[in-house]
Formats: structure tokens, C-alpha cells, sequence
């Protein structure tokens, strides 16, 4: 696939509509990380965009700034975010306590890499017709894996099932980008990742509606109950509680 500063752009400007949308029919705090995904995978795009003309033209400094916007998205927020607003959309409590270990996960691996972001400088340079991020840092197997873990295989844990098809694509097609090339895996799989966040939308579109009754019941339960009820005894879940 042919990747440059206009499919970047384009990628971007529709990500953003959509992500627009989803935000639009949000409701109430919890839906609203999920519903941002599409419009920060927007922003990521038409950073690249701007990563791709400071390199075609020759600008270093628009070079470097916009390369580093760009590796805050997608070595910092990702990883923590990411699970971070399926677990606040998560009604089974079983898997929110383990959503709950994806997000310390996540967040591990955003502070270690945010770490080598701000003590050794990220290069950006073109790489066939991707983009190829330099980034030195230690341990790059393990903090690989942790990455997926966080941002696609937390994913496969929510009941929601367009989260869980979005998981399960995100880490397919994970694999299949560093097949292609390790050295262009990040721009080549956030660019693949940021269209399968059109899912959000879709489930924005009805999943979400049909499970708003059970979330806030959760919610209102958690603040006024913590220890399962009135009575301090444990309520059986309901169906739409449990996975």
C-alpha cells in the first residue's frame, strides 16, 4: 500500500467526522473515551500528514515537532488508553477486574516508552512508502508484546462485540504489518488501526443503546453499594452484568 501526506490527510480529515459522530452520541463520562478513539486516531493521522511534508520538503523542525506528536499517540496514549475506555464501558465485573490488569499493563509500557521519547530523540525518515520512527529503547520483544496485549488483546475480554471484533482485527493485522516490514510497523499498523476504529461507530449506531440501562446500574450500584448491597450481602448479577 502506497502510504503519503494526501492518504494521511484524507484518512485523517474522515477519522475525525466520524469520531465527531461517535462523540455526539456519547453519554455521560464513561462512553466518552471510546467514543474519542476515532477523532484522536484522526489527529494522529493528519500529524502524519504533516510528518510527510515536513519530509518531502526538507523541514526538520516540522519534522521533528510533528514526529514527536505523533509518537505520543502512538507509544504513550495507546497503550493506556485504550483499555482504559473499554474497561469504563465494561458492565461485567469479572471482566472489569481484568481489563483493570490490561490498563496497569498499559500504562507501564506508555511510561517506559515515554521515558526513551524524552531522553533520546525520535527520527523520523521515509522507508519504501512508509514512515519509519526511530525510536531506540531496550527490551523491544517484550515491550512489543506488552503493547499488543494492552491495545488489542484487551479487547478480545469486553462484552461489547464490536470492541471485541475491533481487538481481534487490530492484532491480526498487527502480525501481518510486521510481516511486511518490522521497520515501518508503527506507521503502517496505526494506519490500519485507525480505520478499524470505524467500528466505534457502528457500535455507537445500537450495541451501545442496548446496554446504557445495564452500565448506569452498575454505576449507581458501585456508588451507593460498594459491598454488593444494603444488606452488605453479595446481589446476584443479572444477565446483562455477566459476560
Amino acid at each position: 500500500m502506497c502510504f503519503s501526506a494526501a492518504a494521511s490527510f484524507t484518512a485523517g480529515a474522515a477519522l475525525s467526522a466520524v469520531g465527531v459522530l461517535t462523540v455526539r452520541r456519547s453519554r455521560g463520562a464513561a462512553e466518552l473515551p471510546v467514543a474519542l478513539v476515532p477523532l484522536l486516531f484522526g489527529i494522529q493521522q493528519i500529524t502524519e500528514g504533516v510528518v510527510w511534508l515536513g519530509l518531502d520538503n526538507d523541514l526538520p523542525r516540522v519534522t521533528s515537532w510533528a514526529t514527536y506528536v505523533y509518537s505520543m499517540f502512538s507509544h504513550v496514549l495507546w497503550p493506556f488508553f485504550v483499555p482504559f475506555a473499554i474497561l469504563l464501558v465494561e458492565t461485567s465485573r469479572r471482566r472489569r477486574k481484568i481489563l483493570s490488569g490490561f490498563v496497569l499493563l498499559g500504562l507501564g509500557v506508555a511510561l517506559y516508552l515515554l521515558f526513551f521519547i524524552v531522553r533520546f530523540p525520535v527520527i523520523a525518515r521515509v522507508a519504501g512508502r512508509s514512515i519509519f520512527y526511530d525510536s531506540p529503547h531496550f527490551y523491544i520483544g517484550a515491550v512489543i508484546v506488552i503493547y499488543l496485549l494492552a491495545t488489542c488483546v484487551s479487547g478480545l475480554f469486553s462484552s461489547h462485540r464490536c470492541i471485541s471484533i475491533f481487538g481481534a482485527l487490530a492484532f491480526i493485522l498487527a502480525i501481518a504489518a510486521y510481516q511486511v516490514s518490522a521497520q515501518t510497523f508503527v506507521s503502517v499498523w496505526c494506519f490500519f488501526a485507525a480505520i478499524l476504529s470505524l467500528l466505534i461507530l457502528i457500535h455507537f449506531s445500537g450495541p451501545m443503546q442496548s446496554c446504557r440501562p445495564a452500565l448506569a446500574h452498575l454505576r449507581a450500584r458501585d456508588a451507593s453499594c460498594p459491598s454488593g448491597g444494603p444488606s452488605g450481602r453479595a446481589r446476584r448479577p443479572t444477565e446483562r452484568e455477566t459476560p
